[in-house]
């Protein structure tokens, strides 16, 4: 299968742990090794911030996350920094799906999803990629 690498930002984590839906399908396509996951220190630290003030998740429910997700994932180490948006962790997305040679970013943030593509990765909606994978 094509587009198998792939890129959630960080609102897909949150929405895939705090309320399941269509993400709890993706993420079963990871579990699966259907498609590859891939993350990089910055985005899970700002998921693992995110988690505790916004949610209010104890520092061992975010330890637990971050671990399941470190036992599907690819971690890699952006080399560069980008400076195509406004909002920094929009950038540390992109800069994670090009050093991880990604084919697809997952996203519902509307900065993200303005660009549609970067450097040829496709950048969509959850219900977009299952659409173009089921």
């Amino acid at each position: 299968m094509s587009g198998r690498r792939v890129v959630f930002d960080t609102n897909i984590f949150l929405s895939a742990f705090t309320f399941g839906g269509k993400l709890e399908v993706v993420f079963e396509m990871v579990r699966a090794g259907s498609i590859q996951l891939i993350v990089s220190t910055s985005i899970l630290a700002e998921l693992a911030s995110i988690l505790k003030s916004r949610f209010a998740w104890d520092d061992e429910d975010i330890r637990e996350a971050l671990m399941v997700l470190a036992r599907h994932a690819e971690l890699v180490k952006p080399g560069m920094r980008l400076r195509v948006l406004e909002d920094d962790a929009d950038n540390r997305v992109l800069e994670c799906a090009v050093e991880g040679h990604a084919e697809w970013i997952i996203s519902g943030d509307h900065h993200l999803l303005s660009l549609k593509e970067f450097r040829g990765i496709r950048i969509v909606r959850v219900s977009e990629f299952l659409s173009n994978h089921s």
